[in-house]
């Protein structure tokens, strides 16, 4: 047997560990921050009167299909299962909420609101901050057209990133603009298929540019040179202005389109709510070149840039859809939400180096220096658990610079050093690991208010 065979373990049985292309493991000190983030995000969703719900990683793939665009169709992982039913694994959260309230929507009334955070696939090319596998937090209100519900949903988004710390800002436009830009461009009505083929290439335009949106637009769409001219000249309309003075603009260039100008209004009035609400105009911004390529979208489209690192992409997006659940019910169910992006915003704080190297949510070690101690010791850290601390116990008894290392390079703050003695005593000594300061005979009855104002 060569040292080559036994080193890849096809001649020793053993399976070569390795993960699928576009997904990934994700090692603690990832993971503490997407716990925290996640629970940031769900309080925020509770504090709007939110409701939490969940749905099968698995549908019926007609469920699905159709739904989002030629694209996600193509991204589905899709496949007949054990019943020799065809299924597929959700794209996003939106289509199978969309299902949920046709069938649920009698008992729970409208408006419903909800939140939902759950893992969604797509086999599309993965890049950076863009995974197959990734995690969505959706919320969205069921049930209402009111301006004020598309109004609710961005201030959701703005509360929520502001609450995680990211400098944002909304983009904002209404695809019933788009839908008024393609009939202007035409000289009267074009199929559907057209109006779709010209909205997907819009929808590209910042991803992959002009030139390329241009070809997309004269192939796919069927514009003319001219025409494919005049759309990209209207995306940079009223750009980088106030957004009150964007809109006036916008709605001087549509004067007489019918369809443009309900989009006009409609976004106009949910920027007034924005604004009377407190959300200063540096906030949000009108952009006509949003255009969300999934076809479900039917007026108010967002998406938000995350300040610190705009090539990242959107880090969250959505909109609109009041005729998704008439797929499934003949029960008038207009919806709108939003989606945050938490792995982009988990790749941009790679990106950006903001990921600690925190690899324990401890945030106290309680060293074990003598044997028969073990008791003494959990005993200690249970006082402090109680307390609402956090807090990791020694599991065998080894010198203690070896310990302080090792809750060091964890990322734990604190260590609490407990000996034979000091437990008959039950008094302890507290140890900040990052100054290398420590207080001595603390009595166990003091130690986790002294811990706290040490961790403050």
């Amino acid at each position: 047997m060569s040292s080559e065979q036994e080193s890849n373990g096809k001649s020793s049985g053993l399976i070569e560990p390795r993960v699928l292309k576009g997904f990934r493991d994700t090692l603690p000190n990832l993971a503490i921050v997407r716990e925290k983030m996640i629970h940031t995000l769900t309080t925020v969703f509770s504090g709007f009167g939110f409701a939490p719900i969940d749905t099968p990683a698995l549908e019926y793939a007609e469920i699905l299909l159709g739904k989002g665009s030629d694209e996600t169709d193509k991204q589905l992982f899709r496949f007949d299962d054990q019943g020799g039913r065809n299924v597929a694994m959700r794209f996003d959260l939106t289509v199978p909420l969309a299902r949920f309230a046709a069938m649920h929507i009698a008992e729970l009334g409208t408006p419903f609101r909800r939140y939902h955070v759950a893992p969604v696939w797509r086999a599309e090319k993965p890049q950076r901050g863009r995974y197959r596998e990734f995690i969505q937090c959706d919320f969205d209100i069921i049930g209402s057209t009111a301006m004020a519900a598309d109004a609710e949903v961005l201030l959701v988004t703005h509360t929520a990133l502001n609450a995680l710390g990211i400098e944002h800002r909304l983009r904002l436009n209404n695809r019933q603009i788009l839908s008024g830009l393609v009939r202007k461009i035409s000289g009267g009505e074009v199929s559907e298929r057209i109006k779709v083929a010209v909205l997907r290439a819009i929808d590209k335009i910042e991803k992959l540019g002009a030139e390329v949106v241009r070809k997309e637009l004269t192939e796919e769409a069927q514009l003319s040179s001219a025409q494919a001219d005049d759309v990209l000249s209207f995306l940079g309309l009223a750009k980088q202005k106030d957004p009150f003075l964007a809109i006036e603009e916008i709605g001087t260039f549509f004067r007489g389109n019918t369809e443009a100008e309900k989009g006009v209004a409609e976004l106009r009035q949910v920027m007034e709510i924005l604004s009377a609400s407190g959300m200063s105009h540096s906030g949000f911004e009108v952009d006509v070149s949003i255009a969300r390529g999934l076809d479900y979208y039917t007026g108010t489209v967002a998406e938000t840039r995350m300040l610190a690192l705009p090539e990242i992409g959107s880090i969250c997006s959505g909109g609109r859809y009041n005729n998704l659940a008439g797929l499934y019910t003949k029960k008038d169910l207009p919806g709108v939400g939003l989606s945050i992006g938490l792995d982009r915003i988990l790749g941009a704080y790679e990106a950006l180096g903001q990921i600690p190297q925190k690899t324990s949510t401890a945030k106290v070690y309680v060293a074990l220096l003598d044997e028969g101690t073990e008791g003494s010791c959990m005993k200690l850290a249970q006082l402090l658990r109680q307390d609402g601390i956090e807090t990791e116990v020694g599991l065998g008894v080894q010198k203690l610079g070896n310990q302080l290392k090792y809750a060091d390079k964890k990322g734990i703050p604190l260590a609490i050093i407990c000996g034979r003695d000091e437990a008959q005593q039950q008094k302890c000594v507290v140890k900040d690991l990052k100054k290398g300061e420590q207080k001595a005979d603390i009595a166990w009855s003091e130690v986790a208010s002294l811990v706290k104002s040490l961790l403050s």
